[in-house]
């Protein structure tokens, strides 16, 4: 039996102006979609083109959600987004052009050539970088709201994670300290129904991943992730909760991962029936349509930000690959903290 709270889906503008968004923010929000997709869609040609080391992941399907989250974060907030969470590094001003630098192992990527293709942030934009064994990202999390509890700073952290990760310790044990001590954290599983090929009835034997909130103290809530808006009112709710004292909130949002887990899985065992149904909410498509019906988008508003976005892709494609490779004998610069990095705040 279900025990979170399951969210309503978002309905006229006056609700979602009750939220926070006027009509110029909206226009912007929908702005930012196009720009994570289509980021990762012209990753993708890069890796065909053999231009991105290692393998590939995209968060399609999940776009509408991470931009929503990154959306209602305030300024001085921090998080810990994923390789499904490109849209949170867009919304935080990741420059595109740095995102593909990152992406070919330039030395204009975030992370200035090391590491991963997609283990990227920007710390001076509240951003922490992923590792590959995902569920450890929330207990730093965790550590950033324990540190802002001690500092009394009225700031929040966000900690990202799949529905397999759940299965984790690290998992577990972040809840538990966030919810004994009532940290400002607040919890975002991605839910996109397969842990790699696991579906997840095999994965937990609760009606939802967010069930569990309530035995560490703290509420649970479901929300349809193609839903921006649903997402976006959640997210700002939970997180203007936890800045009042309020504690911590597990948000699972339910998507479906629209490509296999990386560019090397074809997803052939996700049965054609359900890639049909979900592909019908496409989170693009479906706040698109709502913009239209609700915000009185018009033709010509809509090609000028298609077109707008379609040149800053362009631009910076051509920048990207303008980005040297990284000299060798920086190999170890930025890897390991200096006494100075320590006594500055990430986020300053």
């Amino acid at each position: 039996m279900a025990i979170a709270r399951e969210a309503e889906p978002v309905g006229s503008l006056r609700e979602v102006r009750e939220a926070g968004l006027d009509r110029e923010d909206l226009l912007d929000v929908y702005r930012n979609l196009l720009l994570t997709r289509g980021v990762e869609e012209r990753g993708h040609i890069l890796y065909r083109q053999g231009k991105i080391p290692g393998s590939f992941y995209t968060g399609r399907g999940n776009e509408g959600a991470s931009v929503a989250v990154a959306t209602a974060m305030g300024p001085d907030d921090v998080g810990t987004p994923l390789h499904r969470d490109m849209g949170v590094h867009v919304v935080r001003g990741v420059e595109p052009w740095r995102i593909f630098a990152q992406y070919m192992g330039r030395a204009d990527g975030p992370t200035r050539g090391r590491d991963g293709n997609v283990h990227m942030a920007d710390a001076k934009l509240g951003l922490i970088a992923m590792v590959s064994h995902l569920p450890a990202m929330l207990p730093v999390a965790v550590g950033c709201a324990l540190a802002f509890r001690i500092r009394d700073e009225k700031r929040v952290a966000i900690g990202w994670f799949g529905e397999g990760a759940s299965a984790r310790g690290d998992c577990h044990e972040a809840m538990t300290l966030a919810g004994v001590r009532k940290l400002p954290v607040v919890f975002v599983c991605d839910n996109n129904q397969w842990a790699y090929s696991t579906p997840s009835h095999l994965e937990f034997a609760t009606e939802h991943v967010a069930d569990r909130a309530e035995a560490y103290g703290f509420e649970g809530i479901v929300v349809d992730g193609t839903d921006l808006l649903a997402v976006y009112r959640e997210a700002r709710r939970a997180i203007e909760k936890a800045r009042a004292g309020g504690g911590p909130t597990l948000i699972e949002s339910v998507t479906l991962r629209m490509e296999g887990h990386a560019v090397h899985d074809d997803a052939f065992y996700v049965p054609k029936e359900m890639f049909e149904k979900w592909a019908e909410n496409d989170p693009l498509e479906r706040f698109r349509t709502w913009l239209r019906q609700n915000a009185d988008m018009s033709d010509d508003e809509e090609e000028e930000i298609s077109g707008v976005v379609k040149k800053i892709l362009n631009d910076a494609l051509k920048r990207a690959e303008e980005s040297p490779l990284p000299d060798t004998s920086s190999l170890t610069e930025g890897v390991y903290a200096t006494a100075e990095d320590l006594d500055t705040p990430h986020h300053k």
